[in-house]
């Protein structure tokens, strides 16, 4: 675990393994739950703001991974040709911490989950507590052994039973759904279709900012970009349906809980339990490893072994105490911070350095990517602007959306006045 170069025997993933390592992510009850935020839009609204947001948010997040995949170089450390070497360690740093209220946030999802299965056995079973702390062990552990041989097993195998149990939390829904009076009317007090494009966006893009932590592995760029747009597309796109036709029928604000009793009263509450315990772990642990990798940009001496654990033990602990009334604001927050920043990221990659970067240039002070004393202002400026952008679309509520005009916005800017840069010849 480093933020150095991987090359030769060290790009072992190959199509498949990317593809379970991103339909495992997005197998999470934390995406079911989002999906019913969308019930406000009625249900084929927000199925076409489910499958728009989602096209639109995976193919920037992949994207992001290319980078990875062409040079073999971390999330953050691409962030450096853009922002500087400096500059690159803001991003990091906010990515840290959204990883780790990620982490903490699914934690939260899986402990209650678990807690509500576990009430008719009761004692430590049914305490939220003890699953918080058991599935922030495990996904430890499965941090601990990412990428190696058994964790690629484990990882698949993990991913085949999860969408088996899925299967069958999908039909029983349906059945449900499609028995419901009124399920697809529209409702009394309508969502918007771009602030629910907006939500949509958030999730895909809540993991751009470390796709290229796994991409930079990958065998061959083309089939790691198609298997991580794809496994995260289908089964993403998948649990938000599910979690928009519970909310529809049940009218609960936590969709997940619903199905999971339904899961129980069937019969298949083991099956259901391993579910939030498997799904919370394979969903999560990328967190707390890129967490890791984000944390090694801004200063290599980290041990990146100690980091992970200290990683771990903080999201079991701020899982305890992380008011979750505020989820879907911090779905907000994400997208307003991390869309325009990736926005300038994917322009001087792909429109302006046409996918060629001094690799080794990126680990070097007073190098080609230090500008001003390690931070490139044109691409900060750009970010206030397209961060501004978005969160005044947020609070004026334009029904225009807030996810597009801040990419735009940044994007444009950064393009402008690197260009007036480069014409007048100055660093």
């Amino acid at each position: 675990m480093d933020i150095r170069p991987v090359e030769g025997d060290g790009r072992n993933l190959g199509g498949m393994d990317f593809f379970w390592l991103w339909a495992g992510v997005a197998i999470s009850l934390a995406e079911i739950w989002a999906g019913g935020f969308l019930a406000p839009m009625g249900f084929w609204l927000a199925l076409i703001a489910i499958i728009v947001g989602h096209v639109i948010g995976n193919t920037l997040m992949a994207l992001g991974g290319v980078i990875g995949s062409d040079h073999g170089i971390p999330a953050m450390v691409s962030v450096r040709p853009s922002f500087g070497v400096r500059g690159s360690n803001l991003a990091a740093i906010l990515n840290v911490v959204q990883l780790v209220c990620w982490a903490s946030i699914m934690l939260i999802i899986g402990g209650r989950a678990g807690a509500m299965l576990g009430e008719p056995m009761g004692g430590v079973l049914a305490s939220h507590r003890f699953w918080i702390v058991s599935i922030g062990a495990g996904t430890l552990a499965w941090a601990l052994f990412t990428g190696r041989a058994i964790w690629k097993i484990l990882q698949a195998v993990a991913v085949i039973g999860l969408l088996a149990v899925i299967s069958i939390l999908t039909f029983e829904t349906y059945q449900s759904f499609v028995s419901s009076p009124g399920a697809t009317e529209s409702p009394s007090s309508p969502m918007s279709f771009m602030a629910g494009l907006d939500l949509v966006i958030a999730m895909p893009i809540s993991w751009m900012p470390l796709v290229a932590d796994y991409s930079r592995f990958a065998r061959r760029g083309a089939g790691a970009f198609w298997s991580t747009w794809w496994g995260y597309f289908i089964v993403s796109s998948w649990m938000f349906v599910i979690g928009l036709m519970a909310t529809l029928v049940t009218g609960t604000a936590e969709p997940h809980i619903q199905m999971l009793q339904l899961m129980g009263a069937l019969g298949l509450a083991v099956p259901a339990l391993l579910m939030v315990v498997f799904s919370t772990i394979t969903s999560d642990f990328p967190d707390l490893y890129s967490a890791t990798c984000s944390m090694l940009n801004v200063s290599e001496r980290i041990s990146a072994k100690a980091f992970l654990w200290i990683t771990g033990i903080v999201s079991i602990l701020v899982a305890l105490v992380f008011p979750m009334e505020r989820y879907e604001s911090f779905l907000y927050f994400i997208g307003a911070m991390f869309v325009p920043l990736f926005g300038i990221v994917l322009t001087d990659y792909f429109v302006i350095r046409k996918r060629q970067v001094e690799v080794d240039e990126l680990y070097r002070s007073r190098g080609s990517y230090w500008y001003a004393n390690g931070f490139n202002v044109i691409a900060l400026i750009a970010w206030v602007a397209g961060f501004a952008t978005y969160k005044a679309i947020e609070i004026l509520e334009y029904p225009v959306g807030a996810s597009l005009p801040s990419i735009i916005v940044s994007a444009i800017l950064y393009y402008y006045f690197t260009l007036l840069r480069s014409r007048s010849g100055t660093a």
